[in-house]
């Protein structure tokens, strides 16, 4: 029997064994009679006051008359156990999102979620578990480089990572058991230091749920999912559980054979500001990849929309959590702290550039992350006055250590052919921040901060020792918001700040080419600067409509990055984005949400590239290689609009339904912007019915209007063996015709992996 069919029935079995034996979920009691303590009678009075007809004493609560209990925190986003205190947002485009309304949302993968960010775009430009790739205020995110996510505090961001500096996968996290996410953009907030400068967004779980859920979905291309959630008193707190199957072919030629297992064990006991949680999470997942092909390989028939060059393209990778949480509050204010240790392995093989390098075996590599990481963070909040001002104060600590094998090899199927990189690193880092708010008068208030951050990394190159080393940097960051309002429902906001992302450590010891010690390289920062401002404007004016508008500008100082497909540092040159955010959510009754947001954005590269011109030169005579590469200031890969709007249907139980638009604007390329990719568009919807007796049945369709364009799109030069210019560089006799340079850099096309197809998931659920 295959791993595939022992997995599909096991979860379903193991929750109705765990569901069998748990206990009733948590309930409140009202508090007995004899209990309660009666207030002391206070009588107010006013000069020419009118008299007023006595009210009814209302009746003594007893279980029939009891008043309804607040709302669940998954309805309303609220935080959850150990959370803090609810978030007061301190900028226009500073928000909560409940995890009932991201459960809301029809999507192809988990990550998709986070798309209730405004203006936040989440693509996958390859299958099965590879992370997402995010776009966000004009930056091309790639795999989460300047957006920073934590989930219950515990940072997913991956530094030094054999892929891409900052890699954040959450293909590991089930929806279900997300109770909140909130949202925040730009540098301005203390508490977060690396890879924040586009935003940061913060995922809180769940602690508890009121009904058991089993839960199959079955769909197009062999798409299959399993889960079940459940929770249970326990010494006082709750026990919450959750465990997914996933398994997805997907409509490529090669099935994707996508098998995914996760769960999630959790335990938490009080309330938001005086509780303890503490979490484990086990993911593990294999795949085949349909990764981005050529457009001329598809023009010439040599591949299909929908097939690949290099059918043995995937992966595995695993990951093992523990975290923990805890929160205080007394007469003097609160404190919070939080721990964690990850176990992360991540193997890729990917093959982006064909017969580039090698004519004979291809360009396959193999990319391979092993890590154990962890770190603590605490945080005290005093609430004092200020010259009789009340103000509260933040002082704060965290601290966070990587362990990390990482490799690089040259492979054919899978198969080794020779190291590229073996390295051993050991990255620290410790910051310290401190915020004040002061609350000036009933409409002014203000929030000065500072933050520090020392980082320290180790890097043993195993293969070239010469590019072994240590470094070490420091950086400070000041933060400034101020709010004014509430006038006539109406909030005006001011933010600016200074923030960093860090490089990969490998990318700062460097000193000679990886896999070629003949030629040297230049060594990269640790720490790279960024600064942005940003005003904005809320209102809540229109009954039912909370609307804003953000204006912004962003400047990071170099866009330098560590290219981990090649083991190459590339260093660009400064950047500066500016834009406006319009932000729309309207809910007119409870049964309807309409939402609507636009992110217009201008990102331009600064300065000249010199470098980019000596290249464009060296390609001279060859135009199907010079194409593309001439200088220029255009962002590549940054859309100028990401647009997206919804529509939400329904109760409690009964019929709902929701129908969300997304939209990603074309984008330039080459920093020249000779190439420029297709809009991205598609509609995605659901309907359903919530049955009064537990039981729900669902029916998704993705890509409702079978559109044909690119999830992600690329432009750079490769060689296949059916281009003109592979005999040039590759002749059966004698020396090659075409320039080295030439050779290098191969033809330049668009290089694409397209949306899947109209697909539809039918789901049936039940609570219990």
């Amino acid at each position: 029997m295959t791993p595939r069919s022992l997995a599909r029935p096991a979860l379903l079995y193991l929750s109705l064994g765990v569901s069998a034996a748990a206990q009733p979920p948590l309930t409140t009691e009202p508090p007995a009679a004899s209990e309660r303590t009666m207030l002391p009678t206070i009588k107010v009075t006013t000069p020419h006051a009118k008299p007023r007809a006595a009210r009814a004493k209302p009746k003594p609560a007893t279980a029939a008359t009891a008043p309804s209990a607040a709302p669940p925190s998954y309805a309303t986003g609220a935080p959850n156990v150990a959370g803090g205190p609810p978030i007061q947002p301190t900028m226009a485009s500073q928000m909560m999102v409940s995890g009932q309304d991201l459960n809301a949302r029809p999507v192809t993968r988990p990550g998709e979620i986070l798309e209730a960010a405004p203006g936040l775009a989440v693509i996958d430009h390859s299958d099965g578990g590879k992370a997402n790739q995010y776009y966000l205020r004009g930056y091309n995110l790639d795999h989460g480089t300047d957006l920073a996510i934590f989930v219950d505090d515990m940072p997913i961001n991956l530094p030094t990572h054999a892929h891409g500096q900052g890699y954040a996968d959450l293909n590991w996290l089930m929806p279900e058991t997300v109770n909140g996410l909130n949202i925040r953009k730009g540098p301005y907030f203390a508490d977060v230091g690396d890879f924040a400068t586009a935003g940061s967004l913060f995922i809180n779980l769940r602690d508890s749920v009121d009904h058991n859920m089993i839960l199959e979905s079955v769909g197009s291309f062999d798409y299959q999912r399993y889960f079940t959630l459940g929770s249970t008193q326990l010494g006082g707190g709750s026990l919450l559980y959750a465990g997914e199957v996933n398994y997805y072919d997907g409509p490529w030629d090669t099935p994707d054979h996508m098998n995914k297992l996760s769960s999630l064990l959790r335990y938490s006991q009080g309330t938001a500001t005086d509780g303890f949680s503490a979490s484990a999470m086990a993911y593990s997942n294999t795949w085949t990849s349909t990764d981005q092909i050529p457009l001329r390989a598809i023009q010439s028939g040599l591949v299909g929309l929908y097939g690949e060059l290099d059918p043995t393209d995937g992966g595995d990778t695993s990951r093992f959590s523990l975290s923990a949480r805890m929160a205080q509050s007394d007469s003097d204010g609160s404190w919070k702290a939080n721990a964690y240790l990850v176990k992360y392995e991540m193997d890729l093989f990917k093959n982006y550039t064909w017969f580039t390098t090698d004519p004979v075996n291809g360009d396959q590599f193999h990319q391979h992350d092993d890590r154990i990481y962890g770190g603590v963070g605490a945080s005290r909040t005093i609430d004092g006055t200020l010259f009789d001002l009340p103000t509260e104060t933040v002082f704060g600590i965290q601290s966070r250590y990587d362990a990390i094998k990482l490799g690089l090899s040259n492979t054919v199927d899978r198969m080794f052919l020779s190291n590229v990189l073996t390295d051993h690193v050991r990255e620290g880092n410790a910051g310290i921040y401190a915020e004040n708010t002061v609350h000036w008068t009933d409409w002014l208030r203000t929030a000065l901060g500072w933050r520090g951050d020392y980082y320290a990394a180790s890097v043993n190159s195993i293969i070239q020792a010469a590019n072994s080393g240590n470094n070490q940097a420091a950086i400070g960051s000041p933060k400034f918001r101020m709010v004014f309002g509430p006038f006539a429902k109406t909030e005006f906001f001011l933010g600016a700040g200074m923030g960093y992302h860090s490089n990969d450590a490998r990318s700062t010891t460097t000193t000679e080419v990886p896999g070629d010690p003949t030629m040297g390289q230049g060594a990269a920062p640790l720490l790279v600067r960024s600064k942005g401002a940003e005003v904005g404007v809320r209102s809540k004016a229109f009954p039912g409509l909370d609307g804003s508008v953000s204006l912004f500008i962003l400047d990071q100082k170099s866009e330098l990055f560590f290219d981990g497909d090649t083991g190459d540092t590339t260093a660009g040159r400064p950047s500066r984005r500016t834009g406006i955010e319009f932000t729309n959510d309207y809910r007119p009754v409870s049964w309807l949400h309409i939402d609507a947001d636009l992110a217009l954005t201008r990102a331009r590269f600064l300065g000249y590239d010199l470098a980019q011109e000596q290249l464009y030169l060296s390609l001279a005579g060859f135009p199907q290689a010079q194409i593309g590469n001439a200088p220029g200031n255009y962002v590549y890969n940054a859309p100028w609009m990401v647009a997206s709007a919804g529509l939400t249907l329904g109760e409690a139980t009964g019929w709902f339904g929701a129908l969300r638009w997304r939209y990603i604007s074309s984008r330039p390329l080459t920093e020249d912007g000779a190439f420029q990719s297709p809009p991205f568009s598609v509609f995605n919807g659901n309907i359903g019915y919530r049955f009064g007796n537990g039981w729900r049945i669902q029916l998704d369709g993705l890509n409702l209007l079978n559109a044909r364009t690119d999830q992600a799109t690329y432009a750079y030069g490769s060689l296949l063996k059916t281009d003109s210019l592979f005999a040039m560089c590759f002749p059966k006799i004698g020396p090659p015709t075409a320039p080295t340079a030439v050779c290098q850099n191969g033809v330049m096309d668009y290089v694409l992996h397209p949306i899947e197809p109209l697909a539809v998931r039918l789901t049936l659920a039940a609570t219990f």
